[in-house]
């Protein structure tokens, strides 16, 4: 019986042998089968740029910069051609409103006129003497009637007494018939100078019409003339400095071009380029703002320029309420223009790693393991400082933020 006891305990002390060794090989075998299928790679931490997740307020805005100009700017461009005789200010001045600038000479326009004026001169003129014919002519029609009533009333006279002698034959047929036919002759002659002096009438009052209105014409053409005359001298269309005048005496200016410009200087806009990936999300009355001296100044849109050159277009933009008293035309100024209002989000800071993943995933580190494990997420908008993660990070957790060009998308990243 103690023989067989002794033969059992050392079975099963063998099977126990076996059974644990065969869990530790089973367990080596795991290990090295998940450290085969996840790529690692060793970096030093502090290499690493790095973010805590956290939930803020998002605003998606742009940065840009704009150029103070002044809030408005007249054009002066030459109306008519000529050559520059007089300079009556120099560039830079402050003008008023009409105050003369500088003065051109044009010899061809100058004798123009004067062709216009003598041509006016002609027209009156004949106008004149055609109203003094046609009032002799009416005057001659009138006389020829009063001379033909006259002659018909005395015929009348003489046909009723030769009427009443024929009748008592006294005279002959013969005068009798005379005189009847020349009072009929009277009368029809008298009527066809009624209908002759009812039409020279007419025809002198269309005459008169259409010479009134050609000498109107001229003499609005002549007005047309003369203004341009005054066009010769270029005055100040508003009050403000007078820049961009680079002109010299003797100097042939052409017509359309550009003489010089005026700015008001009272207040001042910011023209801003901003790139064309936006130009779909920028409104007239749209808000911006910039920091100067430690203060914050705010601005709206006003006015869009949709002209697209060299992938950018402008946009000018105004004061609401107080502006610097430092600010200077030309002054270079970094902008941020808002494209949405404030809202909750969970924030994830900006930094290299978007160029490798594009937002499709990102390194999160276990603080106890120190190891980073590559996760994937979504974010929305963005700003020149924040993503907004829409999915896959919780507040709190640490990713890494720098650069992953030298990582090879590994899926973990030991931290040394």
């Amino acid at each position: 019986m103690d023989k067989k006891i002794e033969r059992k305990n050392k079975t099963l002390k063998k099977v126990l042998l076996y059974g644990g060794g065969l869990v530790a090989v089973a367990f080596v075998i795991t290990a090295l089968y998940r450290e085969a299928g996840t790529s690692r790679l060793n970096v030093q931490a502090e290499r690493l740029l790095t973010d805590t997740i956290n939930k803020g307020v998002f605003k998606e805005y742009i940065t840009i910069f704009g150029t103070v100009e002044p809030i408005q700017t007249v054009y002066i461009d030459a109306i008519e051609e000529g050559r520059v005789e007089e300079i009556f200010v120099e560039n830079g001045a402050m003008v008023e409103k009409g105050q003369q600038i500088l003065r051109l000479s044009n010899l061809d326009l100058q004798l123009n006129v004067l062709n216009q004026e003598a041509q006016i001169i002609t027209q009156i003129n004949t106008i004149r003497n055609t109203s003094i014919l046609m009032d002799q002519q009416s005057l001659s029609l009138k006389e020829q009637a009063l001379d033909v009533a006259y002659r018909l009333d005395q015929i009348q006279k003489q046909a009723a007494r030769n009427r009443s002698l024929y009748q008592d034959k006294v005279i002959s047929q013969v005068d009798y018939e005379l005189t009847e036919d020349e009072y009929e002759h009277l009368n029809r002659r008298q009527h066809l100078l009624k209908l002759t002096i009812d039409k020279d009438s007419l025809f002198q009052l269309m005459q008169e019409n259409q010479m009134v209105n050609s000498l109107d014409l001229m003499q609005r053409n002549l007005a047309i003339a003369k203004n341009s005359l005054d066009n010769l001298v270029i005055k100040a269309p508003i009050s403000g400095q007078l820049s961009g005048l680079g002109l010299e005496l003797g100097e042939l200016v052409n017509r359309g071009n550009r003489i010089a410009q005026i700015d008001i200087l009272t207040d001042y806009k910011i023209r801003a380029r901003i790139d064309e990936y936006y130009i779909s999300r920028i409104f007239p009355e749209q808000e911006g703002s910039f920091v100067m001296d430690g203060k914050t100044y705010n601005l709206k849109i006003r006015r869009i320029y949709p002209e697209v050159t060299e992938g950018s277009f402008e946009a000018d933009l105004v004061f609401v309420g107080e502006r610097p008293s430092n600010i200077k035309r030309g002054q270079s100024i970094p902008l941020k223009i808002s494209l949405s209002d404030e809202t909750e989000a969970v924030l994830l800071a900006k930094g290299g790693f978007y160029q490798e993943t594009g937002g499709n995933w990102i390194y999160v580190v276990n603080p106890e393991s120190g190891v980073a494990r590559k996760r994937d997420i979504k974010v929305g908008r963005q700003n020149p400082v924040f993503y907004e993660v829409t999915q896959g990070l919780d507040v709190g957790e640490i990713v890494i933020i720098s650069s992953y060009d030298n990582y090879g998308k590994k899926e973990e990243l030991v931290l040394k």
